[in-house]
């Protein structure tokens, strides 16, 4: 692309809202540079909001504030984003391939690839949803993956936060210009992931955050991401809008579950008992989730070992037939388990052995006093 043709794409995407699927086919039939010389001389409120526009003003507020605009053919383009070209309207909102995205910080679009992960859910979220998204991203951060999330309140927030715990990397798909930083609670959070991590939107600078905005802005989200874990929602929350952009880009959808006594756990087990998503609990589900077919991922290991862990089971009858605080003898331990004398005599032998009982002397046993 060249330099005037790029420059025409950047006019678009500042005058265009984002998301209108039609504009976007428009560029791909018939050029940037052609679509706004039609636009600047249309006689349409849009036509005198392109000719009002100033592009210069727009590249020096962006160069400032070390803000890049890429768009499709520059190496940094993430090509995962091709997908939404092909996708339609999802809910009721338009897709489309975004015209560009703005970018800010020192990592590459081009890093996130086939590693990012997105944690969404709920603003209003529970102290339990808050917890399981900060481990979880911390833990999938910890294992390479870059958790992508959308800077707002609640599983959001608490994602990037776990992600940055772990001196991991996360990204941040805003809803309106990257200057703006909403919501302003979390200024400090969204400050540091635009410094030193990765921050997108499809918004120019100065652009302000609105509802549709939000919706529009889940489709890069669900498009920028390997796979969509959702943590906490309602039944009415815009989380399910992400879940259903990622449906529709054939992304796997995976669910956290809850308590079942909690509203915000109402869709992520909907989508469990409909077959839609897959249920995970932890870093580990995710990734066994999207590891190749036929490939095992290496079990959990319970980091507590219990001396009767690798007993046999006539053992550990015998074992587990030992009262606490005192000796027993062998005849009473055989009605106890249901085995004969020499059975018994067998299982006290080896459990001996591993210093877990110990004979009195006068036929009765008791059990070691370390294990007592």
């Amino acid at each position: 692309m060249t330099d005037s043709s790029a420059r025409a794409l950047m006019a678009l995407a500042c005058v265009l809202e984002a998301g209108q699927e039609r504009w976007h086919a428009k560029v791909d039939r018939e050029g940037p540079e052609r679509l706004w010389e039609h636009l600047i001389h249309d006689g349409s409120p849009l036509g005198d909001r392109a000719r009002r526009f100033d592009i210069d003003g727009v590249e020096r507020e962006a160069a400032l504030r070390g803000f890049r605009f890429v768009h499709p053919g520059l190496p940094e383009w993430p090509t995962t984003l091709d997908a939404l070209g092909s996708t339609g309207a999802v809910g009721g909102i338009e897709g489309g391939r975004p015209l560009g995205l703005w970018v800010a910080g020192p990592m590459s679009l081009t890093e996130v690839g086939a590693s990012g992960i997105a944690i969404v859910g709920a603003r209003a979220s529970t102290a339990y949803g808050d917890t399981v998204a900060s481990e979880l991203a911390a833990e999938l951060a910890e294992a390479g993956t870059v958790v992508v999330s959308g800077g707002a309140f609640g599983i959001d927030a608490a994602a990037h936060r776990g992600a940055l715990a772990s001196d991991g990397a996360t990204l941040a798909v805003m809803a309106c210009g990257l200057d703006q930083l909403y919501p302003r609670c979390n200024d400090a959070l969204l400050r540091r992931i635009r410094t030193e991590q990765l921050m997108v939107s499809e918004y120019p600078p100065g652009t302000t955050p609105s509802r549709h905005r939000f919706l529009t802005r889940n489709r890069l989200i669900a498009a920028l991401s390997s796979a969509t874990v959702i943590v906490e929602a309602a039944v009415r929350s815009g989380a399910k809008n992400t879940v259903a952009w990622a449906q529709a880009l054939g992304r796997p959808v995976l669910a956290v579950p809850g308590p079942v006594t909690s509203a915000l756990s109402v869709t992520p087990h909907r989508l469990i008992r409909e077959a839609q998503a897959a249920l995970v609990t932890n870093a580990h589900d995710v990734l066994a989730e999207l590891g190749p077919l036929g490939v095992l991922q290496p079990p959990l290991v319970d980091p507590v070992s219990r001396p009767t862990d690798d007993l046999e089971p006539s053992e550990l009858s015998v074992r587990e037939a030992f009262p606490a605080r005192r000796a027993i003898s062998v005849d009473e331990l055989g009605i106890l388990v249901g085995l004969r004398v020499g059975e018994c005599l067998a299982a006290l032998a080896s459990l001996a052995a591993r210093g877990q009982v110990e004979p009195l002397g006068d036929g009765r046993w008791r059990l070691a006093r370390r294990t007592t």
